[in-house]
């Protein structure tokens, strides 16, 4: 099959095989919008809630071997530091997933109306 016919939100053509007898890859397909929409928000929930679990986990690792004496404080302080900054880059990744999202959406809305543009 030839290239996805479909153009980007960012106006840049889709890089993607077509799939399909309609011209597009299976992520433009139209047919697989629902899907496609229900996989991404499965994928979006369910990874920062292990990685969130996984660094309150290891916090609270310190933070308990602060208190009973078992970890340096200079240390814990350190590894804290670098749990926070684990931190912002987890809110980062959500940011971004939810701009994803919302440009999908978008994107998905200018098709249905015509690609928004009025004539």
């Amino acid at each position: 099959m030839g290239p996805c016919r479909a153009t980007k939100a960012n106006g840049t053509a889709c890089k993607g095989t077509a799939t399909g007898s309609n011209g597009y890859c299976w992520a433009h397909n139209p047919e697989n919008a629902d899907k496609r929409r229900r996989m991404a928000s499965h994928a979006a929930r369910a990874r920062p809630n292990r990685e969130i679990k996984d660094l309150k986990k290891r916090i609270g690792a310190v933070v308990e071997a602060v208190l009973d004496g078992t970890q340096d404080r200079g240390r814990a302080a350190v590894a804290i530091q670098g749990f926070n900054s684990l931190r912002g880059v987890l809110e980062l990744e959500r940011k971004v997933r939810e701009l994803d999202d919302l440009e999908a959406r978008i994107e998905q809305l200018e098709q249905a109306n015509g690609n928004g543009k009025e004539k």
